[in-house]
Order: structure tokens, then sequence, then C-alpha cells
């Protein structure tokens, strides 16, 4: 039987999603909390993975296996070996041939950014920080121009294992709530740090060192050494992948609602 769970977790305990000699990763510890509900070894493949400090709002893994369990027994018996950071949402059987990553049409996710003169306490590692006022309107027009099907070489990671930088990348949606600014990104896939580079380049036209334009200037240069530096892991969510709804499941998780 092939499974698929909807996963949360604050990322800031962990090395990131994927699996590492470490162990402490968010894959780590749910592979061993199946397999002690389980009773039997269990291996997930999940629908995108995560860096250090990144959090998961709503991140889809599948796994194949004979334990037969109700859905919700799933969910509760895997969640009580669970840490309290990390929980299951859901669970639903899928056919064979629903894959995690490869069924998903996009991929969503959203940062949260402080904008205060003093840092983030109460909040800490759940949102990035910035104490320079920032222009929603140069943001929006520097965002405008990574809409598209583009080589996004500029926003990649030296140690991205991607096989083509080449990425497409719905609307920026620029949002505030109070001092709270919320930016989502939807795409068909990311480059490692994508979105953390491309969120440093925002921040510097929003904080006028350079106009909407350089955005353009940026992508064109294919070149890392062209954009702002990598911004802080604190802030990003993955919102989880969109499937075509005759898979039956759910879009979202109720931490999607909590992020301001």
């Amino acid at each position: 039987m092939r499974l698929a769970l909807g996963i949360s977790y604050n990322g800031q305990a962990y090395d990131g999603w994927q699996s590492q000699p470490s162990g402490r990763t968010v894959q780590d510890h749910l592979e061993a909390a199946l397999q002690q509900f389980a009773t039997v070894p269990v291996t997930t493949v999940c629908a995108g993975r995560t860096d250090a400090g990144v959090h998961g709002v709503q991140q889809v893994l599948h796994l194949d296996t004979e334990v037969r369990r109700e859905d919700f027994s799933w969910v509760r018996g895997t969640n009580s070996f669970l840490p309290p950071d990390i929980a299951v949402q859901w669970a639903r059987p899928v056919p064979d041939a629903f894959h995690a990553r490869n069924s998903a049409k996009s991929r969503r996710y959203a940062y949260v950014l402080l904008e205060s003169p003093v840092r983030p306490s109460v909040e800490a590692g759940r949102v990035g920080w910035v104490f320079r006022p920032l222009d929603a309107d140069a943001m929006q027009q520097a965002a405008a121009h990574l809409v598209g099907t583009h080589d996004f070489t500029s926003f990649r990671a030296s140690s991205c294992q991607s096989p083509t930088p080449v990425k497409t990348l719905e609307p920026v949606a620029i949002s505030r709530r109070g001092p709270y600014w919320r930016f989502e990104f939807q795409g068909n896939a990311f480059l490692h740090h994508m979105i953390r580079n491309i969120m440093g380049c925002l921040v510097y036209v929003g904080q006028g060192v350079h106009p909407p334009a350089w955005m353009g200037e940026v992508l064109e240069a294919k070149s890392r050494d062209a954009a702002a530096p990598t911004f802080s892991p604190d802030g990003l969510y993955f919102l989880g992948p969109v499937y075509e709804d005759h898979w039956g499941l759910p879009s979202q998780a109720a931490a999607y609602h909590w992020l301001p």
C-alpha cells in the first residue's frame, strides 16, 4: 500500500529535511517515529527538501508499506513518537502512481519578514528581520522581472544539485500586516537557496539600495556574484506542493492560517 502523509514542522532545531549522518534532520526523526509505530523500517519520499532552519507548513511525503492501519492511527500513532515541533497532520492511502515529488504541479513558499527597529524576540527563528523601512511598490516592480520561465542561475547556491537552472515562477504576492511582511512564491520547482537569494535582492530594492530594474539585471547576469547575499532562513516556510484534484489530498494545513 502506498500512503501519503502531510507533515508540519518548526525547522529551527534541525539540519533541514533530508536525512544526514548527524541524525538531526526532520526526515530522520519522522522515519524513526514511523518505524516505532509500524514496527518495520520505513523509507519516505518528500515533495520538496528544506534547508536547515526552514519550516514546513505542509510537507507531503509518500511511503510504501504492508502495514494496515486506519488513517487517524497513522497520524496519532506516529505523533506519539515525534518531538513536539514535528507533527503528522493527515494520512491518506493513494494509488501506486502517486509520487510526492513527481506528481506535484508546483510548490509554494512564504517568507515572513519583520520590519522593526528592534530584533525579533517572541518570534525569533520564525521571521526574518529588517530594521530599515521597505517600499512595497519598488519590491513589486522588482519581483515582476522574475515572473515566467527563466534561467535563475543568479539565485542558485553553488551546492545546488538541480539538473537545470531554468524554472517557472508565478507572480510574487507581497502583503503587509502591521510590521510583518509576507512574500508568497509559487513555481514549478525551486533551486537550492533560490527564494532566500531572491529575498536578499528584494530587501535591497525595498530599502533603496538598488532600483527595481536592478532585479532584471541580476537575472540576466546568470551569475551568483551579481545578486545580494543569501537572506536568513528564519522566516521561510514551505507551504506545500500543489497536486491535481483527482489525488484527493488536502491543499492546506492549519499552520497556513497561523502565519501573518
